[in-house]
């Protein structure tokens, strides 16, 4: 037990001072309930939110008959991969992928390939995974797991993987615990000071802004770990939609011109998003990537009123870094930020000290 303990507080210390403070989402399937063990072992020690993927027929029973029905579903994934009809049907996922940036794939090993339950999910939900940090757990009996890294990389192809897959297997499965508490220490998960993107979305559409790099888009950035923000931008000038954000940012204005797609902080507390062109003393907070000046123009719905922007984090571990207040709250503040009054289990702050409940 002390030493499970010790490896905790190092774990915790670790991520601490990485500031992960981006969003972390565990996705699951469990046939035998080894992978919803692990789950529950992580998330005991992490705070994240978790999605259980699930086959649409239920009872099916997989390893009868020699595993003939296993076998044949993987045989179908593998006879045409990239058709969705060879993929077994799963129960409607509502989870938005856009509130995460890093991602914990945890899976069972079918026949040294990954479960058909989970490639149906990453067939369909894998390219919306581009850019995000991927880690993965795979549970297995006792074959390697070499087969199924394959089938994640083929099916999120364009991620990031934020450091090796861990095997738990029956040989060490009595290990869990610790091997996570390793295993965590060692993701490269990303933080909100790594943040180089956020999404703007108006209409039912949305693009991508990058960020400038200072002390007003880590502000906001570290608003948007809440969720996304809503504001009403009104247009202005013939150049720009702008409004009041609603909460203050860090200024470092300077006189500039700004054109077509900047977004910028005006006095403070208004963002300002340009169709045109202006000059006047502005904080730079990014631009709007890969419009046109017309599309631009459309985009913003330029000349209008009362357009609602939606402002959330295309970059988005539960595990973040916490600003502890200097009072007593009365209150412990988990490592996603939230206040706890009563908390149960996993690691919290409180008046700048670490609890491990």
């Amino acid at each position: 037990m002390r030493k499970r303990f010790l490896l905790i507080v190092c774990a915790m210390l670790m991520l601490l001072s990485m500031d992960t403070s981006a969003k972390t989402l565990v996705v699951y399937y469990s046939y035998t309930n080894n992978c919803r063990d692990i789950v529950n072992t992580l998330t005991s020690e992490t705070e994240a939110d978790v999605l259980e993927i699930q086959p649409t027929e239920k009872g099916l029973k997989y390893e009868a008959n020699g595993y003939a029905l296993g076998t044949k579903l993987l045989n179908a994934i593998k006879d045409n991969p990239n058709s969705a009809s060879s993929y077994p049907a799963i129960d409607p996922v509502t989870t938005s992928l856009n509130d995460y940036q890093n991602i914990i794939i945890v899976t069972p090993l079918w026949w040294s390939q990954m479960a058909a339950i989970m490639q149906s999910y990453l067939f369909t939900y894998g390219p919306q995974m581009k850019g995000k940090n991927i880690a993965l757990i795979v549970s297995s009996a006792s074959s390697g797991i070499s087969g199924v890294v394959a089938d994640c990389k083929r099916l999120v192809p364009d991620a990031t993987w934020a450091g090796d897959a861990l095997w738990i297997n029956n040989r060490n499965r009595s290990q869990t615990a610790s091997l996570l508490t390793q295993w965590l220490a060692t993701q490269n998960f990303q933080s909100a000071s790594d943040m180089t993107n956020i999404h703007l979305t108006i209409g039912g559409k949305t693009q991508s802004v990058t960020l400038a790099d200072n002390q007003a888009t880590k502000d906001l950035v570290r608003k948007l770990q809440d969720g996304p923000i809503t504001v009403t931008l009104n247009s202005s000038g013939g150049f720009e939609i702008w409004g009041p954000l609603g909460f203050s940012l860090t200024t470092s204005n300077q006189q500039m011109t700004a054109q077509a797609g900047d977004v910028v902080l005006y006095n403070g507390s208004n963002i300002c998003i340009f169709y045109g062109s202006n000059s006047w003393s502005y904080t730079r907070l990014g631009k709007i990537d890969g419009l046109s000046g017309n599309e631009l123009r459309t985009f913003l719905r330029a000349g209008e009123s009362n357009i609602p922007v939606t402002l959330s984090l295309s970059n988005t571990t539960g595990i973040r870094q916490v600003d502890a207040d200097t009072h007593d709250s009365g209150d412990y503040v988990a490592l996603n930020g939230m206040r706890v009054q009563h908390p149960t289990k996993g690691i919290f702050i409180k008046n700048g000290k670490k609890f491990i409940k």
